[in-house]
């Protein structure tokens, strides 16, 4: 009798069953699909089962209601989804890197509306090279021999090691050991690639001797790569590229950089590694770095460099599963001709924000404060100040260009409120310090404001 009065008094059994609950939230008026409520109350029951188990009181059936249909309405967001970027960081990882010039995303939708010359050749009639247009745009802004394409630089890395590595030892700075986003490593990536590790130096300085006494009849490539998301300061040393150049060319060794992130303009403030061509004249063989990084284009990975060696490159087979699509191929194509014809700076929004005058963001500051200042009335103290605004997207490591945000201090507390701006129909992502939610002017793009003062609004109740 004992075990019989337990069983009826277990609050799991009083819990709605999965189509009950999905009914119960189509009631409401919700017009999410059905998919999506009885996946939102499947999982929404799951836990709360295990939770009953473990604890005494099951939810009401009108809280089970609620937090079931604003499950439903979150699996149905569209991903990913636009947000407001009010950080200051130009290129945040995170936020998916540089957006795409309204060009380049036009150039997309063409491509993507019907069908296209993407591997057909118009003149012959006959299978074309999709990369053709893109590799004799980089190899002319590059000041080089010929280029390749991939879908990203971790790839690119990966693609050049394997081609002209596999077995064989690749050198490289233990100082350039670096770890990209996502926890991925560069030695994790050449053991993918089939290439046996060779460090050399120590953490903080590396010498060429060290490169050169490590050479032996394995040694198949030199690499170096930038420390694109940390800096070394204090007592240290590296060796610069026409050193490594010259004791590649001593020993008949290619030489690879992984410079993470270029572009084809010399702006001010930026540091000089970063100007593609430069480096390719300094004595690299070949030169990698991500497309969506200050280039302002789309996902992808440049290969610079050598025809023989980017030719080497093409052939391998990893070259085709790694291959660009024709989206990115598309958006990729517009953002070097914008280099080539020379509006980049002007057309580019990663290159603009990089370079807007300081005068120009005290004055967007100024008066995004004003508007911000009316709609918070007494319940936020609201002020534009100048800020310094990290670069960031693992690009140019500490390094932060003079700025000028909103400081707003609501009585409700900063971390609330940024929470709420997070939450918005359009959400805005924003940095929190010394109890103030910063919004950053410099990473606002044309028509953010007036989402922006929604989501303020929405934040603020």
């Amino acid at each position: 009798m004992e075990t019989e009065r337990e069983v009826k008094s277990d609050p799991r059994r009083g819990l709605p069953s999965v189509e009950r609950l999905a009914r119960a939230v189509r009631q409401t008026g919700c017009e999410l699909p059905d998919w999506a409520l009885r996946d939102a109350a499947r999982g929404l029951l799951e836990e709360e089962r295990e939770r009953v188990r473990v604890s005494s009181g099951a939810a009401t059936l009108e809280t089970l209601i609620a937090r079931a249909r604003e499950r439903a309405e979150a699996l149905c967001q569209p991903h990913p989804r636009r947000v407001v970027n009010a950080t200051g960081i130009v290129l945040h990882t995170n936020l998916g890197r540089a957006p795409l010039a309204p060009g380049a995303a036009q150039a997309v939708a063409a491509a993507a509306a019907g069908y296209s010359d993407l591997e057909f050749d118009l003149p012959s009639g006959k299978r074309g090279d999709r990369q053709a247009a893109v590799a004799a745009k980089l190899a002319r802004l590059g000041g080089c021999e010929a280029a390749l394409v991939v879908n990203n630089n971790a790839a690119a890395v990966l693609l050049a090691l394997n081609t002209l590595a596999r077995d064989r030892e690749v050198i490289v700075s233990r100082g350039e050991l670096v770890e990209i986003g996502g926890s991925f490593r560069v030695p994790e990536i050449m053991q993918r690639a089939g290439v046996k590790l060779v460090e050399v130096g120590s953490t903080n300085r590396t010498h060429a001797g060290d490169y050169a006494d490590s050479v032996g009849p394995d040694t198949a490539l030199l690499l170096k790569v930038h420390r694109s998301n940390f800096a070394l300061s204090g007592f240290t040393a590296e060796v610069g590229l026409p050193e490594l150049a010259a004791i590649g060319a001593e020993h008949g060794l290619p030489l690879l950089e992984d410079l993470g992130s270029g572009t084809f303009v010399e702006l001010p403030g930026l540091p000089r590694e970063a100007f593609v061509p430069a480096r390719l004249q300094l004595g690299a063989d070949l030169v990698c770095f991500s497309g969506d990084k200050l280039l302002g284009g789309p996902q992808s990975g440049l290969l610079l460099g050598s025809a023989e060696r980017i030719s080497e490159l093409r052939r391998n087979p990893l070259a085709r599963a790694l291959r660009l699509d024709k989206l990115s191929l598309a958006a990729l194509d517009w953002t070097l001709e914008a280099y080539l014809v020379g509006t980049a700076e002007r057309d580019l929004p990663v290159l603009r924000q990089l370079s807007e005058p300081i005068g120009h963001l005290e004055k967007r500051a100024r008066v995004l404060a004003e508007r911000l200042a009316k709609l918070a009335g007494a319940s936020a103290r609201v002020e534009a100040r100048a800020e310094p605004s990290p670069v960031g997207g693992g690009s140019v490591p500490g390094l932060e260009l003079p700025g000028w945000v909103v400081a707003v201090e609501p009585a409700a507390g900063a971390e609330r409120v940024v929470g709420r701006l997070r939450a918005a129909a359009v959400p805005v992502v924003a940095r929190v310090r010394d109890a103030k939610v910063l919004l950053d002017v410099r990473t606002l793009l044309d028509g953010d404001a007036d989402a922006l003062e929604q989501a303020f609004r929405h934040a603020l109740r």
